[in-house]
């Protein structure tokens, strides 16, 4: 059998590389004789972590820079011609292509057409050209404004052979451009089948996980100023923290989300204050076993910190984020980084710790009921490359 993996992956995202992890765990699993390749935008990164053949989504690997002379732009477009059929000669050789959870039908950060929308258009496309199976698995979707990125995203959505979503938020959007999803299911984040770890936990210590916000792809114009008042909001209920006499782990889930935890720490210049490093969902599982309270704001932040049973405030930047705490039963401690009040979160935070034990014993039930889900996702999955769908 011969499975390809497909999507944004190896280029520093925590929460992409952990769907890919959790499905190289069942396809080894279950169908160890398989061989198994991976198209994607960090093929190096993917071949050392996970021993598996990946191959580079992309031609022109400047893709993603910013053009600005002429002959950049040049390359980027003949990129798009041999990307086409660079593109359709892997998906040839493949008998099901999976793309593995993460948000690829939204554009609830900044998103040009011509980019990631446009790749996965041309995967889907051929795999309907070359009845090579195309699988969206427990993805994640939102309402897209623009009529090009909504137009390829929905078109690649609907060309695939199988599709569900991480959220019943997912499928409505789907739904609301126009695509028939009455027989798509819904799952959960594919992250619920990674296993937990159970280091020691440091009491007291509070994880604050944060995120390089520049608003979502219709506030191009207002980019720098929510960057600002996002990053000044977070050093400020860090601040208070530390004067509290708390000790604080700032927490990232992309590689750019660093330089912001760099800015608070030089703003506070506090000894409380420090920066985990983790390079893997597995890394970020394990630091975070080992804080006691989490107030995260990148949706697999958020995602670990209710999977590992820490009470959490999420501080989300999209309609995901609010979604998986509601079902998790912490509707009431979340709130928008667009729109972020310190002094309400600092309100929810206290409340969050004075109700900790309460929280904890719901989080365990809704955890049970996510590793359920998960693995009916997982069971379709097999029953998809089986054959028997």
């Amino acid at each position: 059998m011969k499975v390809g993996l497909f999507g944004l992956l190896g280029t520093g995202n925590l929460g992409n590389d952990g769907s890919l992890t959790a499905v190289l765990a069942h396809l080894r699993e279950e169908y160890p004789r398989a061989r198994v390749e991976v198209f994607c935008s960090g093929p190096e990164e993917v071949t050392a972590r996970h021993h598996v053949h990946a191959v580079p989504m992309n031609w022109n690997r400047d893709e993603y820079a910013t053009a600005s002379r002429l002959s950049s732009i040049v390359r980027k477009g003949l990129g798009k011609v041999v990307d086409a059929f660079r593109t359709a000669n892997w998906v040839r050789r493949q008998d099901v292509v999976i793309v593995p959870g993460m948000g690829v039908l939204e554009t609830t950060l900044p998103l040009r057409p011509w980019g990631w929308p446009y790749s996965l258009f041309l995967m889907s496309l051929s795999g309907k050209l070359f009845r090579t199976k195309v699988v969206f698995l427990a993805v994640g979707a939102g309402k897209v404004a623009d009529r090009a990125n909504r137009t390829l995203l929905v078109g690649a959505a609907r060309l695939a052979h199988y599709r569900s979503y991480r959220d019943e938020i997912s499928r409505d959007a789907l739904t609301a451009m126009g695509l028939d999803t009455a027989d798509d299911p819904v799952h959960t984040d594919l992250a619920f089948a990674l296993p937990n770890p159970h280091p020691p936990v440091d009491h007291g210590v509070v994880g604050v996980g944060v995120m390089d916000y520049h608003g979502s792809n219709s506030d191009r114009a207002r980019a720098a100023e929510i960057h600002r008042a996002y990053v000044t909001g977070m050093t400020e209920f860090v601040r208070r923290l530390v004067e509290d006499g708390r000790t604080v782990r700032l927490f990232v889930g992309d590689q750019v989300d660093e330089r912001v935890a760099r800015k608070i720490i030089d703003t506070i210049g506090a000894a409380a204050v420090s920066v985990v490093q983790t390079s893997t969902l597995d890394e970020l599982l394990h630091e975070m076993a080992r804080v006691e309270t989490i107030v995260a704001s990148r949706y697999h932040n958020v995602l670990v910190a209710v999977k590992l049973g820490k009470p959490t405030v999420g501080v989300g930047y999209a309609a995901k984020s609010d979604a998986l705490m509601a079902g998790m039963g912490l509707a009431e401690f979340c709130q928008s980084m667009r729109d972020l009040d310190v002094d309400r979160l600092v309100k929810q935070f206290t409340v969050l710790e004075e109700r900790a034990s309460e929280v904890r014993s719901v989080l365990t039930r809704r955890n049970a009921e996510m590793t359920r889900r998960v693995t009916r996702q997982l069971a379709e999955l097999s029953a998809i490359l089986r054959g028997d769908r």
